[in-house]
């Protein structure tokens, strides 16, 4: 669906927006604003990264964002990404986008005309709210997850899909780290270039920040992990050594009560009156020693 937002009579540029787009969409387009084929079919296909090009008479750029909602086992770029495609000039702006973009509905409906006079002061807020989305899942939703789940490690609490849920938190957050590095390429194209003003530099801010809270919950991540697995391999090792403390204990009365247990004719402690009490008695006192020896070893 094709839709003008903003018309050259409002501002010095106009806005047109794609909502769902096929090649038809396309077919004035690409004559009134000289669209090349290569940019038309890298808007129309799924799965592109971040990028900027320049081409003679327009720029193409493609920016991601996080959608207001995606389920949590997510861990494919679209999955957990929408896609926005921007073709721009000095004087017109095409967005293309499959579904709802929210930073985009809230523009159409209402768009700030004083602010945005220009196409590149669109393209840059565009720009800019896009990476904001990476920045507010960091602070409402990736650090309230990871702090649950520090709790269920530290206070022995896990519940059942933990490692599981980590797991596509680890992932959602390397593929997200991803497509912020493809970012800078269209930061520094903003900020170093002639669009360069006042917006490119909370441009850069607003990077940088995203950057370093993914890079500072990428370790977190990665520490929760290896401190999980020390846990279960702690837990492991008690186990085993409650288990190889009970087998000591055993060891010796299994061998007596098998020596005993092999019924020869001719073994004079077999006619012993008080031959069993005291095998018995011998037995609790072998028990009693290793007892003690492992109490001063300090391993009980």
């Amino acid at each position: 669906m094709v839709r003008k937002i903003v018309t050259t009579d409002q501002a010095s540029f106009e806005w047109i927006d794609i909502s769902e787009p096929t090649l038809a969409d396309f077919a004035e387009l690409k004559t009134t604003h000289q669209l090349h084929e290569a940019s038309i079919k890298d808007c129309l296909q799924i799965g592109q990264l971040p990028k900027i090009e320049e081409f003679e008479h327009y720029h193409f750029l493609i920016i991601r964002s996080i959608p207001v909602r995606f389920d949590n086992f997510s861990d494919t770029l679209t999955e957990i990404t929408e896609r926005v495609s921007v073709f721009f000039g000095e004087n017109f702006v095409i967005t293309v986008h499959r579904g709802t973009i929210d930073y985009l509905e809230k523009l159409v409906d209402n768009f700030p005309f004083t602010k945005l006079h220009s196409s590149k002061l669109f393209i840059n807020h565009l720009t800019s709210e896009a990476l904001k989305t990476f920045e507010s899942l960091v602070i409402n939703k990736l650090n309230k997850q990871l702090d649950s789940y520090e709790e269920m490690v530290f206070l022995h609490k896990r519940k059942k899909d933990f490692l599981r849920q980590l797991y596509y938190i680890k992932r959602q957050i390397d593929l997200i780290r991803i497509i912020l590095t493809l970012y800078r390429d269209i930061v520094d194209f903003f900020h170093l270039s002639a669009f360069k003003n006042i917006y490119t530099q909370d441009l850069k801010d607003i990077y940088s920040r995203s950057s370093t809270l993914y890079r500072n919950i990428a370790e977190n991540t990665a520490q929760l992990l290896s401190v999980y697995f020390n846990i279960e391999s702690n837990h492991t090792n008690d186990i085993m050594r409650t288990l190889t403390i009970i087998s000591v204990f055993f060891m010796p009365l299994t061998f007596i009560v098998g020596v005993y247990g092999m019924n020869f004719k001719h073994m004079p402690e077999l006619e012993w009156y008080y031959g069993y009490p005291a095998i018995m008695l011998g037995m609790a006192v072998l028990a009693l020693l290793i007892y003690y020896w492992f109490k001063k070893r300090k391993w009980l």
